[in-house]
């Protein structure tokens, strides 16, 4: 069983940057891929990315492309989301997710191709 704990939330003005983190209670988080998602109110899970084990790749849905960066940290078992340039749109609580799995690295974009997720943490951005 693995534990996720996001954090880092909170009000933010449009334009701001925000940084998330995600925290796994597990000794083999290295073998984890680790995505993160976003729900926006009356809306399904949005895939945001998802980076690869040792982070050495990462896949990002178009929409945050080049605003938002997934990086790791296998020594502290945490996984970052930084995000920049924030739009109101970007309101939404925000959920990191584990899949365990072997080769080859594939960009899981549905919330059921993972196997572990996390409470959330909500950001909402003010125009």
């Amino acid at each position: 069983q693995v534990q996720l704990a996001e954090s880092g939330g909170g009000l933010v003005q449009a334009g701001d940057s925000l940084r998330l983190s995600c925290a796994a209670s597990t000794r083999a988080f290295s073998v984890y891929a680790m995505g993160w998602f976003r729900q926006s109110p009356g809306k399904n899970h949005e895939w945001l990315g998802v980076t690869s084990w040792t982070g050495d790749k990462t896949y990002y849905a178009d929409s945050i492309q080049g605003r938002f960066t997934i990086s790791r940290d296998n020594d502290k078992n945490t996984v970052d989301l930084q995000m920049n340039n924030l739009k109101p749109e970007d309101t939404a609580v925000y959920y990191c997710a584990a899949r365990w799995s072997g080769d080859p690295f594939l960009p899981w974009r549905d919330w059921n191709d993972y196997h572990y997720w996390g409470q959330g943490t909500r950001v909402t951005v003010s125009s």
